[in-house]
């Protein structure tokens, strides 16, 4: 009875239960309620579904082990996705698949350009969109997909990203200039 009442709790009720508590048993909430997420964004990096349940599994344990520096300043599936993104990014870049660019080297678009880039970009059909995607680099993959496909806010972003506002706005900006590149390189040519 006591576990049924447990599950109705919020994730942050759960996480600070598990942090006074040491239940592992709790922690088999969150985990119940975020695997198959994490599990999905880790596919979604790495294209491998041995290795994604593997980086799925080591993600759990990074979050149960520093659970406790969980500042409650955001949710806590921001806080997890944060912790699921930058793991799939450390193991892409200690395995070489991936260059990350600094925010100096980010090129500037215009406001309009943009507009018309993210008006593009949504109009496209979803086995284009997801063409596109596998195309582009899996830093500005996974913030067009934080953006669109799980509607993060630019505070969540940031958050997830640990980066400032204004560099959250570049790199979405960016991520959509690529994206519509591919898109018309790719299949204007039809």
């Amino acid at each position: 009875m006591l576990k049924r009442k447990k599950r109705k709790l919020s994730d942050e009720e759960i996480v600070k239960i598990v942090v006074e508590e040491k239940s592992h048993d709790d922690f088999g909430i969150l985990y119940d309620r975020y695997a198959e997420k994490v599990y999905r964004k880790c596919i979604s990096f790495v294209k491998d579904t041995d290795l994604a349940q593997d980086l799925a599994h080591d993600i759990f344990i990074k979050t149960f082990v520093n659970l406790s520096r969980f500042t409650h300043k955001s949710r806590f599936s921001t806080w997890l996705y944060s912790l699921t993104y930058n793991f799939c990014i450390d193991y892409l870049r200690k395995n070489n698949k991936v260059r990350y660019e600094s925010d100096d080297q980010l090129v500037n678009i215009p406001n309009d350009e943009d507009d018309r880039n993210e008006k593009e970009l949504l109009s496209l059909k979803a086995n284009r969109l997801a063409s596109v995607l596998d195309l582009i680099s899996p830093d500005d993959k996974a913030i067009l997909l934080m953006k669109y496909q799980d509607d993060m806010s630019v505070k969540d972003l940031e958050v997830a990203l640990e980066v400032s506002e204004s560099a959250v706005k570049m790199r979405v900006k960016r991520a959509r200039a690529k994206a519509v590149e591919i898109y018309r390189k790719t299949y204007t040519d039809e």
